[in-house]
Parts: C-alpha cells; structure tokens; sequence
C-alpha cells in the first residue's frame, strides 16, 4: 500500500525563499502542498499560484480547512511568532525558515510541542553547506588564537547580523569576542566566511549560496524528516550528525 504524501502548507509562498520552496515541494517526491499563505492574493498572485495549491490570506483559515502535517513558514519577523504559535496549537509539525523570534519563544515553542510529543525544526539556515562551515569553523576555533566573521546578504535581509554568523560564533566556543561583520549588498544571496588568525598564518572558512535552489535540499530534507521527531529541534544539523 501507497503511504500518503506528507501534506505541507507554505506560509510566505511568493517570497523569494517561498517561491523556490514552491516549486521544490511541487515537484518532491512524498510531499505535497497543503496550502499556500500570502500576504495578499491580487490576481497576478493567483494567477501564478493557483496550479499548485488553494491560497488563503489568514493562516488560521488554511489551518482550519486543509489540516496540513507540516508548516513550513517562510515569512517574516512580523508574523512568524503568530503562525508557528497558531501551527502547534493545532498540532501541525513546524519547520521555520523565517527570522525574527526570540529566544522565549523558542522556549514556548518547545514547551507546547512537548506537550503532544510533536515534532518540529527551527531551521537559521538550510544550506547543507553552510552547516559544514560552521562544523569546520568550532573544529577550527580550537587551534587558532583568534577569529572574525564577515556575513554577506542580498540587501532585503532584515535581520543584522544574520542567525547564521550568530551560530557560527556560539558553536565555536572560545573565551574570547568574535566580531561578526555584516554586509546588506543588491546582487547578494547569502554568504558567510569565518576568518582565523594564529602565529605567521590565517585561515579562511567561507560558504557562499548563489541561488536560493541551495537551501531546496535542506527544506525537503526537513519537511520529510520532521515527521518523524517528537520534540521541536533548533539547527538542521540534528538531522545530519
């Protein structure tokens, strides 16, 4: 017997992220789309959606109607809290792509969740790749005397310094401060490089995504793997080591 396809809503679905989630998730492999959420549905917006889904413009509509497995939210700092507190309450597995939570909400989030033994992923960053820099970068921290980062993104950025460089900088565990430098540039996608410094050498360890197709894997890696968790997690990287 045929399992059914993992049914998942994408909030933020004319974004840059959530368009290319959009697409991703259309053509996977044991997903299908849910619904679609968007700030507003004017013609244009659902003259491109309509192919791939039923848009809704109030999240709890969506919920109340298609009764998705998996949120995936990709909006921004102004309504992620909402949708994800919204998401929980109705038992629906979170995976957050979006910015602009606290660490208190963390904290609910995983208190909820743990209430109903429902899983859930907060993602700073689904780029497979990027989460090898920063596993490089602690590897690297306990060698070298000193470090800096330099985090680079496309000018709509909210957030300064990105969660990514943050990350970075707790992950690698030193005794000393690290400034992150941040750089908001049209032309951009998102691209980190941890400088190290030590006696007569330094060391670089950079990741640049160049399309938003970079962090497609790591979203359908989530989407999949969410299902199976019963706690909600913070970093992609539970799901690779």
């Amino acid at each position: 017997m045929t399992e059914h396809p993992i049914r998942v809503a994408i909030a933020g679905a004319t974004g840059r992220m959530g368009s290319t989630a959009v697409q991703a998730i259309a053509n996977a492999q044991g997903l299908s789309i849910a619904g679609l959420l968007v700030h507003r549905a004017n013609e244009g917006v659902l003259e491109s959606l309509d192919r791939f889904g039923q848009v809704y413009v109030d999240p709890q509509t969506l919920i109340d109607t298609e009764h998705p497995d998996v949120w995936l939210d990709l909006t921004t700092p102004k309504s992620v809290v909402r949708h994800i507190d919204l998401a929980i309450a109705a038992n629906i597995r979170p995976v957050v792509g979006a910015t602009g939570y606290s660490d208190a909400d963390i904290a609910r989030w995983q208190a909820e969740a743990a209430k109903a033994s429902l899983g859930g992923l907060i993602c700073p960053n689904f780029a497979i790749g990027a989460l090898l820099m920063m596993r490089f970068a602690k590897e690297a921290a306990r060698w070298m005397e000193r470090a800096e980062i330099i985090e680079l993104h496309h000018a709509q950025k909210l957030d300064m310094p990105s969660g990514t460089s943050l990350r970075t900088r707790d992950a690698m565990g030193v005794d000393y401060d690290v400034p992150i430098h941040s750089v908001r540039l049209p032309g951009l996608v998102a691209h980190q490089e941890v400088i190290f410094g030590g006696v007569g050498e330094t060391l670089t360890i950079r990741h640049d995504s160049l399309s938003r197709e970079s962090f497609m894997p790591g979203v359908l890696l989530a989407c999949r793997r969410v299902v199976e968790l019963n706690q909600v997690l913070y970093g992609l990287e539970h799901l690779l080591w």
